[in-house]
């Protein structure tokens, strides 16, 4: 057998996003477990102080800076086993409100970052015949959300992207987990939060939303080491699933949307 076909028992993670939040928490859970970890920022100097990886500079918007970064992993490391696709944030507003620059960069980061880095790793994963792609939707990746509606827009798009995608790769042995998390604390709800100009007629919506994701912060019953823990082992399982829902408000929300969509079958 082509040893290039089987998984790595130490992994070379790539994680976007990794100055903060779960990005972070995924390169200290991999690198606790003895993974290899190339962190990428736009501003890699807030990583300065992660130790013992691979800090480099990437604009998931930019794909000459993403190409740039794998070729420097690779060059690194010899391959790449891990791409953990984590870079993005919420911008809140309802549909109207967000201007026209808000919501084009909001799919622009959330999404076509996304598929940018995607596009990008896959000749080197293909060339390796391995590989796993971490997709970070949300819960509202499957749920929609009053006053999140472009937000929710980009994840429910990455889950067809990865859910097709999965399906591609197979053959290649190549992987595709989607993570679909809860409220976690990470600086989503906070410092990495955008409000759009409120419009008076949304109060009872879209405003009620963006009330309580600003009460959120800092109270969300999420831990994200706990949760990049879980990415982490569910990466070096033998059989990793295609979607990792995290956190008990992320499964039962999950779970009454399927009921309420089966219940509309019948």
């Amino acid at each position: 057998m082509d040893m290039s076909t089987e998984s790595p028992a130490t992994k070379v993670w790539l994680v976007t996003g990794a100055s903060g939040g779960f990005g972070r928490a995924l390169c200290e859970a991999a690198r606790d477990r003895g993974d290899q970890v190339i962190a990428t920022a736009r501003a890699p100097a807030a990583l300065d102080d992660l130790r013992s990886a691979l800090i480099l500079p990437m604009d998931v918007t930019k794909p000459a800076s993403i190409r740039a970064a794998v070729r420097a992993g690779v060059e690194r490391f010899g391959r790449i086993d891990v791409v953990a696709n984590n870079a993005g944030y919420g911008h809140v507003g309802a549909i109207e409100e967000l201007s026209e620059e808000e919501l084009r960069r909001q799919y622009e980061v959330n999404l076509f970052g996304v598929i940018n880095v995607t596009r990008a790793v896959l000749p080197q994963l293909r060339r390796q015949r391995s590989g796993h792609l971490v997709q970070m939707s949300s819960l509202n990746g499957v749920v929609g959300l009053a006053g999140g509606g472009h937000y929710a827009a980009t994840k429910f798009a990455v889950e067809g992207l990865s859910e097709s995608l999965a399906e591609e790769v197979a053959p290649l042995g190549i992987r595709v987990t989607i993570v679909e998390p809860g409220p976690y604390r990470t600086g989503f709800a906070g410092t990495g939060a955008r409000f759009a100009n409120a419009i008076d007629d949304y109060a009872p919506t879209a405003g009620a939303a963006r009330e309580a994701i600003a009460a959120l912060d800092g109270n969300q019953p999420g831990d994200p080491a706990e949760g990049a823990r879980t990415i982490v082992a569910c990466v070096h399982s033998p059989d990793p699933p295609l979607r990792l829902p995290l956190g008990e408000m992320a499964i039962e929300g999950i779970r009454e949307k399927l009921r309420e969509q089966l219940a509309a079958t019948t």
